[in-house]
């Protein structure tokens, strides 16, 4: 006896939406990128001496910031499509 797995055709849920980590990912980058622009824009020379005269804070946050917001940007544009099972043929040729 055998069971046919069938995959659902009913279209992607809510939930599944809500949980894509595209989301997730490019939603924190970006909030910890903005506040590391804060925190190196307001850096003391203390600070910048620590990293060799570099604010470093300033520019990890600018790649946070645009690592965050290419996250988002690919979860807005959705290129990844479920595949499409091509429909069962009868037999006829």
């Amino acid at each position: 006896m055998s069971y046919k797995m069938t995959q659902p055709t009913q279209p992607k849920s809510a939930a599944a939406a809500l949980f894509d980590l595209r989301i997730l990912i490019g939603g924190l980058f970006t909030v910890y990128g903005v506040a590391l622009i804060g925190a190196g824009i307001f850096d003391g020379a203390a600070e910048k001496q620590k990293a060799a005269g570099i604010n470093i804070n300033l520019w990890t946050g600018i790649g946070m910031l645009v690592v965050g917001l290419l996250f988002l940007l690919w979860w807005r544009l959705q290129p990844l499509h479920p595949p499409v099972e091509p429909p069962l043929n009868s037999g006829a040729p």
